[in-house]
């Protein structure tokens, strides 16, 4: 039976990660298919480029809000200890489950965003203090360079590194995944590199600027 309310859990967390935030926002609020403008991606990124912060700024919410929803599912399983190995092996496990459900929507054709957002959202579930020191970095980086994409890229690299070396996390599945989620967002984040490489990535336009 427990067998059954994991494989369960896997599944809800998926479903909820390929809610497409991005596109029912874009189509309800301002009759716009996100996937047809910007870089493509229906994720929070590309909203801010293309409809706004108002708009990015919800879709960013929303979408961590599935990855922490899919992390807390365990804590409805009375099986499980609070706090236990087992509990946070399946806190990741469904978290990824709804990450790759952001990456892969059933929901629309199995094209969603990049997953920064949902991964943020479950890794506050599990490790809420590494959470917020990523989100430091990110915010830092962001402002420092304007670079959205290089921004969660070092944000992403750091995790595994803030984890284990300032917070001594020492458990292997979580290591492992931070590690895991380190190369996921690298190789989501492909077409960016190269062209941060090239000098021609899209930079965020943080402040407006009052004209005189």
């Amino acid at each position: 039976m427990e067998f059954v309310w994991i494989i369960s859990g896997i599944i809800i967390s998926y479903l909820i990660g390929s809610m497409p935030t991005a596109l029912w926002v874009g189509k309800a609020f301002y009759g716009v298919d996100i996937r047809e403008h910007g870089s493509g991606n229906s994720g929070a990124t590309n909203t801010f480029r293309v409809l706004g912060k108002k708009a990015g700024i919800a879709v960013l919410l929303i979408d961590v809000i599935k990855g922490l929803t899919a992390a807390s599912l365990v804590r409805y399983l009375d099986f499980v200890e609070l706090g236990s190995v087992r509990f946070v092996n399946l806190q990741l496990l469904f978290g990824l489950s709804s990450v790759l459900g952001h990456i892969f929507p059933i929901y629309c054709g199995f094209k969603g965003g990049k997953g920064i957002a949902t991964l943020l959202g479950m890794v506050i579930g599990i490790h809420y203090l590494s959470a917020l020191a990523c989100i430091a970095l990110f915010v830092t980086i962001l402002f420092s360079t304007r670079y959205v994409s290089l921004s969660s890229i070092l944000a992403a690299v750091a995790f595994p590194l803030i984890a284990t070396v300032i917070y001594k996390n020492e458990e292997p599945f979580f290591i492992a995944f931070g590690i895991a989620a380190a190369i996921m967002v690298v190789l989501t984040h492909q077409k960016n590199i190269v062209r941060l490489v090239a000098g021609n990535e899209n930079k965020a336009k943080l402040l407006k600027r009052h004209r005189r």
